[in-house]
């Protein structure tokens, strides 16, 4: 009997992949209770980096562990290659695609997107008009989320291409595997991780004119209540860079100006953790206390450089990420090689009678929410919670798009003193600087509650190392160092 869902680590008749046959052989010699052992290990180490999020509303306190299983998740270097590759096609149309929008909106005009829905976008920023950010790139840093289905396939979920966090555990997550299984971690010739903030820097740094020796470089966080403080630090440390808050910084003669204890000192370029919204109250919202008042004209003058650019948003709206694969078309004269969920977008009318008459087999989203918030997964819905979905669909269905319950694959995951399976996504994260570089791997998201599709860390997930593995490097290749070398 086929199995129902993809298993990361084993085939169906139970024998271990190719990638996983080191880690497997590994993990069944290990004395009694060594496992849990290396597990809580694991745990301690995270704890004492400081490796946490917060969660909004928690009664539990602000700041919280990321829950982290030591059983990686572990794809081959075949398959890989073709993420990579399909990930730098996406983003190379996506940001060609965001350029179009808001210069000739040649992609409207040949009805390929229909006009009605880029100008409900509640991301397009029509005050970006005519404007050209630095070398034409838009979507400096994108995190983009993979599924793996039943047929073993791998489908994208969708685009982050406005804030996407969680690179830091990835880079945290890898420093504790390196220790829990050198060995094998070694022998499986696991593909390095460790670069990214010398690409992310260089990302960065591509941005400022070449008049500009020395630049200087920000990462722009709304503060240490914000869920992804740990890593907006953690990067800026990790680079080199100022880790500032909109009130370290002031505008004065068409410049943004860092305040130090030595005085102003001009800021070149600003990796901005904040949206839109709150960047400049004198644009977008009058009553952000977090952005930058004036920031935004300094920005059209080509004075200060930032990633992402303001308006990038309009391409991870849910109900036009179901036109990318046409966008991909209509800008490269290529096929996707990483195929779209198939997804019904409710303002379609022909689309919103399906959903409606489908509500128990589908998984409905809210454009425009992200961490699993505004999301109903029908086959787990009650009666009622269908009605109210109905209703909210009927009401507004820009706002919602609908698609089929997938099978996500598992991992098996440690579960007090056994084994369970438990469902995975994957978000690689993809730079856009001289070239479009992937990370190797990226963030294996868990559900960890038996049964759940939600894997986002304020829903209740947890986190796995993502290991590539370069079965047939020469055997005196090793991707990074043996901590115990």
């Amino acid at each position: 009997m086929p199995h129902t869902f993809y298993d990361e680590l084993f085939h169906e008749d139970g024998r271990a992949r190719a990638g996983a046959e080191l880690l497997i052989n590994k993990i069944e010699s290990l004395p009694e209770n060594d496992l849990q052992r290396k597990q809580t290990s694991a745990e301690t180490a995270l704890l004492q980096m400081g490796n946490t999020f917060n969660v909004y509303g928690s009664e539990e306190g602000a700041e919280k562990i990321l829950p982290f299983d030591i059983i990686p998740r572990i794809i081959e270097k075949s398959e890989w290659l073709t993420i990579e590759k399909g990930l730098q096609q996406r983003i190379h149309a996506l940001n060609l695609f965001i350029d179009d929008i808001y210069h000739d909106k040649k992609i409207i005009k040949d009805k390929v997107v229909p006009e009605e829905l880029i100008m409900s976008c509640s991301a397009f920023r029509k005050q970006l008009e005519g404007f050209t950010p630095p070398k034409n790139i838009w979507c400096h840093i994108t995190g983009t989320d993979l599924i793996r289905d039943v047929d073993g396939k791998f489908y994208v979920l969708e685009d982050n291409l406005r804030c996407p966090s969680g690179v830091s555990y990835v880079l945290e997550n890898r420093q504790v595997l390196k220790r829990t299984f050198p060995q094998v971690f070694t022998d499986s010739r696991v593909r390095a991780v460790d670069d990214y903030p010398n690409k992310l820097l260089a990302t960065l740094e591509n941005l400022v004119p070449d008049s500009v020796k020395n630049p200087r470089i920000g990462v722009l966080t709304p503060g240490r209540y914000n869920s992804a403080y740990f890593e907006h630090s953690f990067l800026a440390q990790q680079m080199g860079v100022e880790l500032v808050e909109g009130q370290d910084l002031m505008v004065c003669n068409d410049m943004v100006y860092m305040r130090t204890t030595k005085g102003l000192e001009q800021i070149d370029v600003i990796y901005r953790r904040l949206d839109d919204d709150f960047m400049d109250p004198k644009m977008f919202r009058p009553d952000s206390m977090l952005g930058v008042p004036g920031i935004m004209d300094v920005y059209a003058r080509g004075n200060v450089a930032m990633a992402n650019a303001p308006g990038t948003g309009v391409a991870d709206d849910k109900a036009v990420y179901a036109y990318v694969p046409k966008i991909i078309l209509y800008y490269l004269g290529e096929d996707p090689i990483l195929p779209n969920v198939p997804t019904y977008v409710c303002w379609d009318d022909k689309d919103r009678a399906y959903v409606l008459d489908n509500l128990e087999k589908l998984v409905v989203k809210a454009a425009n929410e992200s961490g699993g918030y505004g999301m109903m997964i029908g086959p787990h819905a009650d009666k009622k919670e269908q009605k109210e979905f109905a209703e909210k669909i009927k009401a507004n269905p820009r706002t919602y798009i609908a698609q089929p319950t997938i099978a996500l694959s598992q991992v098996p995951t440690i579960v007090g003193d056994h084994f369970e399976g438990r469902h995975v996504d994957l978000r690689p994260y993809i730079l856009y600087g001289e070239d479009i570089f992937v990370l190797p791997g990226g963030l294996t998201r868990v559900a960890l509650t038996k049964g759940s599709l939600v894997v986002n860390s304020s829903q209740g997930g947890g986190t796995k190392d993502t290991w590539v593995v370069d079965n047939d490097a020469p055997d005196n290749i090793v991707s990074e160092p043996n901590p115990h070398a």
